[in-house]
């Protein structure tokens, strides 16, 4: 290829990476903490039966502690600044319809699924320093264990159909809520894998494209 060249690469959803501030993060893995010595409260807000994971413990996030720990402003301030660049639209309406937190540890995983309301996100406030290696010493491949992956179509000439991403402590993922998604169990560590995930409704007409 020569000359002046642009790669257009424009099919398939929009991803956003952000990092969650130190401060919010260091909140959320306190409030958690607490969460989970508490078996009255956990057993309140405990989210399992509702989702799809083969995991520890998942539940959901008190509305309260949402607003007082900023995370729900988070959440909004980077939904408006992703969904502006994207559309050129500012969008008027934000509700977050539920952020969770799930505990996985070893051999445990969350099978591919997708998420309800509009815009969804999943990222990181744990991670393990191993995540094992391959059983085959020799090999090539890229080890995915604790990995979260994104998918969307098929794999095809020029186009692919996986997002494999690495978990990294304060890493957060936004996309539409019909990116299908799976996390990957990883071995020879005995500690937490901790990911919060969320769920929210945006302006009906600017998520609905077909008008």
């Amino acid at each position: 290829m020569t000359g002046k060249h642009k790669i257009i690469k424009r099919f398939g959803p929009s991803v956003l990476k952000v990092k969650i501030p130190k401060k919010i993060l260091n909140q959320l893995n306190n409030y958690i903490d607490n969460i989970t010595k508490n078996k009255k409260k956990f057993s309140k807000l405990n989210y399992g039966e509702s989702l799809v994971g083969d995991v520890t413990q998942e539940f959901k996030l008190e509305k309260s502690f949402m607003k007082s720990s900023g995370w729900e402003k988070f959440l909004k301030d980077t939904t408006i600044k992703w969904i502006n660049s994207e559309t050129n639209m500012n969008i008027k309406k934000f509700k977050v319809l539920n952020s969770w937190v799930v505990r996985q540890f070893e051999n445990e995983y969350n099978p591919t699924h997708w998420h309800g309301g509009h815009i969804s996100g999943a990222g990181f406030l744990k991670v393990p320093k191993i995540l094992g290696k391959h059983v085959q010493k020799k090999t090539s491949k890229e080890y995915r264990g604790g990995s979260l992956q994104l998918i969307h179509g098929s794999r095809m000439f020029l186009s692919h159909s996986t997002l494999n991403i690495k978990p990294v402590v304060g890493d957060f993922y936004l996309f539409p809520n019909y990116l299908m998604h799976n996390v990957f169990p990883f071995k020879n560590s005995n500690e937490e894998r901790r990911s919060i995930s969320f769920n929210a409704l945006i302006d009906q007409k600017i998520y609905n494209v077909y008008g």
